[in-house]
């Protein structure tokens, strides 16, 4: 009987490492599952994306829409927004500019995610094009502006919580992603 209680309490470690491998692992793979769910549903501030411009209605009533941009600690590009903000007309289609420089002596990748705040807003600003869309590499020493096109939907302005926001952020914030001949 002892013997079959001593087997017992050597299984606890094994479950009890099974148990950090797995919760590990849900860790990793919470962050892409997040930006997916937020991508579908809106929450949380993220966009709307689409591939053409807007034809709908251009409204008389501006929306101030200010640029963040930040980057993970392992990224070792500089990245800034070229300009800090602009006002729209809400339904009229902009263009605005990021800029990113590797000043490393190494290529670099990366891809960007993003969000609107106030989060109530997030359904309503749409990306026609935007370099958050794909990958983006860096070679050493270079220097690239990437545009964002986007309108804010007129619908904006008929919803009880979103009508009367006068001014939005968006935000960038740039990951590094581990290429094939990294180590």
């Amino acid at each position: 009987m002892k013997n079959r209680r001593h087997s017992k309490s050597n299984r606890a470690p094994i479950y009890l490492v099974g148990l950090v491998c797995v919760m590990l692992s849900a860790s990793f793979a919470a962050v892409p599952f997040y930006d997916w769910f937020c991508k579908v549903t809106g929450y949380g501030g993220t966009p709307e994306t689409y591939s053409e411009s807007f034809d709908g209605p251009i409204l008389d009533k501006t929306i101030k829409v200010r640029f963040d941009a930040s980057k993970a600690k392992d990224m070792r590009w500089n990245f800034i927004p070229v300009q800090n903000e602009v006002e729209v007309k809400i339904g009229e289609t902009a263009l605005v500019f990021y800029e990113a420089y590797n000043p490393t002596d190494e290529p670099i990748s990366g891809q960007a995610s993003f969000n609107v705040f106030p989060f109530s807003a997030g359904n309503y600003f749409s990306k026609i094009d935007c370099f958050c869309f794909v990958e983006q590499t860096l070679q050493p020493g270079e220097r690239v502006k990437m545009p964002v096109t986007f309108y804010i939907d007129p619908e904006i302005d008929k919803n009880i919580e979103t009508k009367n926001i006068k001014s939005l952020t968006l935000s960038y914030t740039f990951y590094k992603l581990d290429t094939p001949n990294e180590s």
